[in-house]
Parts: C-alpha cells; structure tokens; sequence
C-alpha cells in the first residue's frame, strides 16, 4: 500500500479516506475493521461505535504486520467473526493491491466458506493498471524504490481472476479502483446497493459490514 498512485501520498492513505468517509455515512450497521498482510488479524470487532472504529482506523499503518498478502486468511477472520451473527446481511468489503502469497488457507477456499455461510464478498483490486512501484526510505540514500533481481522497477500486481472468483462465489461483485476517486465511487456504490436490499427485501436495519485492506511490503530481495 505504499505505491503512490493514489492521492493523498500513497494507496494506505487515500484507502484510509475513503473508508473513515463510507463509515461516517452509515447507519445502524455493525461495523468491524479487519488488516492483514502475512498475517490477519481483527484491528476492530463489530461496533455500533464508529468514533470507536474511527479511532482504530487512524492507527492502522504500514508495518504493523510481517510482509505478504494472506488473503484467504483474512476472508476466513471476517467469516468467524460474522459465523455468530443473526443479521439478515453480513457483508465484507475485501480491498488489497496484492496477490495472495501467505497463509494456510487458500483465497477460493475461504470464499466458499463465505458463501456456506451466506456471507457476501464485494473485492476491490486497488492499484493503477501495469502496476506502480513501491518506494522505501533508505538510511544512507533516502527515498528508493524496490527493484527485482535484474535491476528493473518492481511493480505491484493483483490477481484480478481471484478476486473475480471470491465475488462471484459468495453473490458479490468485483470492482477495479485505478486512483482515489474511483475507490470512493465503489464503496459509495457498495453503500447503496447495500441499503436498496435492506428496503426492497424487507431485512431488518442492522447488517453486518467489514471494511478490509492489505499492507503490501516487499521482502528483502526486492531491494
């Protein structure tokens, strides 16, 4: 998420807008925060308290988690913390700019433990078509950026196919966001196809909603 094609500064600070903005607009909805990178973990439980929540999100940052993308693991997080659940909707908003390489459970496994559990996922593959390379600060030589082996730029990548699937499986939809307006866009489309369900087929006012995204980092050997 450090790539800089996204405005303000980087894909974790303008993702981090966009959110705490689709937060402040929702009503009555149970919200939770889950992060993940090598490793996924529940930043914020399901809450009626968005100051709460609010909170929580500011203190998400780059390098709070050991490095790589465990996408599957983090569906199987929101999918337990919702398996207790009564809401007639339960919802999780999947937003990563990488490609799943960590974890013990595979992202289309995970998925259909989401649809088993009537657990619908929109996926959101942020990040500018081509890829966009991801700087660093070195000590010495300031802000750098990751290269592979043979020296070029490495540039980041999304398993659009994947995310297709998880979508697809679980009766969601996937949503590519090349820059900060078009991410604000999907959630706010996110938002009112949410609340059109709740009118049209009568669900009670409370559903449960997850709001996710990935910290990439590079290993080592990039550099």
């Amino acid at each position: 998420m450090r790539a800089e094609d996204f405005k303000p500064r980087n894909r974790l600070q303008a993702a981090k807008q966009v959110i705490r903005d689709f937060i402040k607009n929702r009503k009555n909805d149970r919200l939770g925060l889950v992060v993940f990178a090598s490793q996924s973990y529940t930043q914020c439980p399901l809450t009626l308290d968005y100051g709460v929540l609010l909170e929580f999100l500011n203190q998400v940052k780059i390098g709070m988690i050991e490095d790589g993308t465990a996408i599957g693991m983090a569906i199987a997080n929101c999918v337990n913390r919702l398996r207790e659940s009564a809401a007639k909707s339960k919802v999780i908003i999947l937003l990563t700019d990488g490609e799943n390489n960590a974890g013990e459970i595979d992202p289309i496994t995970a998925a259909k433990a989401a649809a088993a559990m009537k657990v619908k996922i929109y996926t959101i593959g942020a990040g500018r078509r081509g890829g966009a390379p991801i700087p660093f600060y070195h000590p010495l030589f300031g802000k750098m950026y990751y290269k592979n082996p043979d020296g070029s730029l490495y540039l980041t990548k999304i398993d659009e196919e994947t995310l297709k699937q998880i979508a697809q499986l679980t009766g969601g939809k996937y949503y590519r966001a090349t820059n900060t307006e078009k991410l604000r866009e999907i959630y706010e489309e996110i938002g009112q196809l949410e609340k059109t369900k709740i009118k049209t087929k009568e669900y009670m006012s409370y559903d449960e909603k997850f709001s996710i995204f990935v910290f990439l980092a590079l290993r080592d050997y990039f550099r």
